[in-house]
């Protein structure tokens, strides 16, 4: 998608408040007929710049009360050894997110747990047993201060090419 309007930027942060919004309600707030509307939304959703809809989960509600950041070093950065690694990263369902990393590790990954006995259990039988892995440093979040799912189109802050 090439330029984007006030009016994209409008149906794209009214669905980051509320992702379950109808069409018709959707282009009443943003000021489109409902046809004119689905037809932005299928451009944004087609061009990638909506990328999906989901629920967001309350890990604490599931009973998931502990959050760890673990930095993962690998025994090299070869190209099969991140393919491998990332592959079997992506089987482990606590694993929530894991990014390859320029620096001292590799990569760090965010994970759920529900205690520190599960956390062990994950450490051993997941995070051990990911290929390739020599050193895994892991760190314990004791209150999370935000998690912000959007970034960039809540009003009065910088619009969406991060200009004011």
């Amino acid at each position: 998608m090439s330029a984007m309007d006030a009016i994209d930027l409008a149906i794209m942060r009214t669905l980051q408040q509320d992702g379950r919004i109808s069409n018709a309600e959707l282009a009443e707030r943003v000021g489109l007929s409902p046809s004119a509307c689905s037809r932005r939304l299928d451009i944004l959703e087609k061009s990638g710049t909506i990328s999906g809809y989901h629920a967001r989960l309350s890990n604490k509600a599931l009973d998931y009360k502990m959050m760890v950041i673990v930095h993962i070093s690998l025994s090299g950065q070869f190209a099969k050894t991140l393919t491998e690694f990332e592959a079997a990263v992506k089987l482990c369902p606590n694993v929530l997110v894991c990014y390859l990393m320029s620096g001292e590790y590799d990569y760090i990954l965010r994970v759920a747990a529900k205690d520190l006995e599960d956390y062990e259990r994950i450490h051993r039988d997941w995070l051990s047993a990911l290929p390739h892995v020599v050193k895994i440093n892991s760190s314990f979040a004791l209150r999370e201060i935000i998690d912000r799912p959007n970034v960039g189109l809540q009003s009065g802050s910088l619009d969406f090419y991060g200009s004011s």
